[in-house]
């Protein structure tokens, strides 16, 4: 039996990336999420700003920026 995809979230909040609220590049779901890190998607300026800070605070901020997982 075929394993049901999962759904992708925040991981920040936890929001689901069909969920109202979440921020799309352009606004379009076509183009992809507006927020992302080289750990996963972010649903808002809100979330990408406390995931830095939090990976700041860690020590474990990247210096290379985060590859566009929706590039084509």
């Amino acid at each position: 039996m075929l394993a049901r995809p999962g759904t992708l979230r925040c991981i920040e909040c936890g929001l689901a990336e069909t969920a109202p609220g979440f921020a799309y590049h352009g606004g379009d779901p076509d183009h992809g999420p507006a927020y992302w890190s080289d750990r996963g998607l972010l649903c808002s300026l809100k979330c990408s700003v406390a995931h830095s800070l939090r990976r700041e605070r860690d020590g474990t901020l990247s210096d290379e920026p985060a590859p566009d997982i929706y590039s084509r």
